[in-house]
């Protein structure tokens, strides 16, 4: 077993209370239409929080529950500050980014 998973696992529920924690989580889900975009981030459908919550975290819940390989590399902490450092959140999103970059790191660190 990969020993990056219970590290991993509790990144991904950090994630998850910070985003529910500065209300960026969202009570009903996007369109079956927007979920399916093919766009990296969904970008075109989504905003980066959505992708997060409704794309992301399941996915990688889905890896973790079925045992599947990880991903080699991770570009979230990149993707977020990119969208984070346009928008005028008064650093409320700085605790996001910390977490999106130790999830990053997680990922590439040698099993």
């Amino acid at each position: 077993m990969d020993e990056r998973l219970p590290r991993i696992a509790e990144q991904l529920l950090l994630i998850e209370r910070e985003m529910r924690a500065q209300e960026l989580w969202d009570e009903a889900a996007p369109s079956t239409e927007a979920l399916a975009s093919t766009e990296p981030f969904a970008v075109d459908t989504l905003e980066f929080e959505q992708w997060l919550q409704w794309i992301f975290l399941p996915r990688m819940k889905m890896i973790l529950e079925q045992n599947l390989p990880l991903p080699n590399a991770s570009g979230i902490q990149e993707m977020a500050e990119m969208v984070f450092s346009a928008r005028s959140m008064q650093g409320r999103d700085r605790q996001l980014r910390v977490l999106l970059k130790e999830f990053d790191q997680l990922i590439v660190t040698t099993r």
